[in-house]
């Protein structure tokens, strides 16, 4: 069944009333609070199951709220190092669906996943997005890639298309549809963003990047707002209407993501697709609430998803 989600409330009602399967989430140095809170509330409404992995005498402090809370399991280690083997191994097992970042590092933990070591990589890129719910909008709308991808090529974007419309088709939207970011609605020669956007388009239409619409290049004010459009006379099922907007590179989807979120009164939630199981890395500034938004994304997936490697980055 085709679904389109006005907000995060619909997605958690969703996966309520479908009966889906908890997903065990790994949250990795459990001892931070705001990644505790949140892994613990998703916990206590049934979408996730925390299994905490963790220095015991760094986490009994900041566990002690939450003891009675819900179902959880703890993996107790003595270093961060043992903890990020301990992650590896409970993905590898089956023990653990998702992974969640806590007092680590990002890139440390990132080391860990694309180690040739791990098991964890499956093939091709992993690539972050952002999936945010602005009062403007009439829908749920998905941004990439704001935090690991940092200058995409023509070909990394294709994949970066293919990671964000997978994890919509498994959310349970139909056919998402991609804008591909630029400034003008034409191609420009001199604006490589342009002639990105004409080269995923025909990409899309001869079944290369399938299971969705691409539309580019398209100006963010027609890919978002339907009126725009009209006024312009740009036509197109995109246009207005769009699911995932691709950005040209990191910059402009951090700026992107942080302008919705912080000035246009958005809430969000991430999560970076492409490995053996979806990964939540909440930035140092995210709320708990965003954290909480990431984790029912990740809940969210089914397995299997396809990814390799990821360049540096951070929100």
């Amino acid at each position: 069944m085709s679904m389109v989600y006005e907000n995060f409330e619909q997605l958690i009602e969703s996966r309520i009333a479908h009966g889906k399967k908890k997903k065990t989430v790994a949250l990795v140095c459990a001892d931070e609070d705001h990644a505790l809170a949140a892994v613990m509330e998703a916990g206590k409404k049934g979408i996730v199951k925390p299994l905490l992995i963790a220095e015991e005498e760094k986490l009994k402090p900041v566990l002690e709220p939450y003891k009675d809370y819900c179902d959880y399991e703890i993996i107790p280690v003595g270093s961060e190092d043992e903890a990020l083997q301990a992650m590896v191994d409970a993905v590898s097992s089956g023990r653990a669906d998702a992974i969640m970042k806590g007092l680590i590092q990002t890139g440390d933990l990132m080391r860990a996943v694309v180690s040739s070591k791990s098991g964890l990589r499956t093939g091709s890129l992993m690539s972050g997005m952002v999936v945010v719910k602005i009062p403007t909008y009439h829908k749920l709308l998905c941004v990439t890639d704001p935090g690991l991808v940092t200058y995409p090529d023509v070909e990394q974007k294709k994949q970066m298309i293919n990671n964000a419309v997978g994890t919509l088709l498994k959310m349970g939207f139909d056919e998402p549809k991609v804008a591909v970011l630029a400034a003008v609605d034409r191609v420009n020669p001199k604006m490589p963003e342009s002639l990105d956007g004409l080269a995923l388009k025909e990409l899309n239409s001869k079944g290369e990047i399938p299971g969705c619409i691409v539309e580019g290049p398209i100006s963010y004010d027609l890919a978002v707002h339907k009126e725009s459009a009209e006024i312009k006379g740009y036509e197109s099922p995109v246009a207005g209407d769009a699911d995932v907007l691709l950005c040209h590179n990191i910059a402009v989807a951090n700026s992107l993501v942080k302008s919705l979120v912080f000035s246009a009164g958005g809430t969000a939630g991430a999560v970076v697709v492409g490995a053996k199981v979806p990964i939540v890395l909440p930035s140092r500034a995210a709320s708990t609430e965003e954290k909480f938004h990431s984790l029912v994304l990740a809940a969210s997936l089914d397995q299997d998803q396809d990814g390799d490697q990821a360049s540096e980055g951070e929100g």
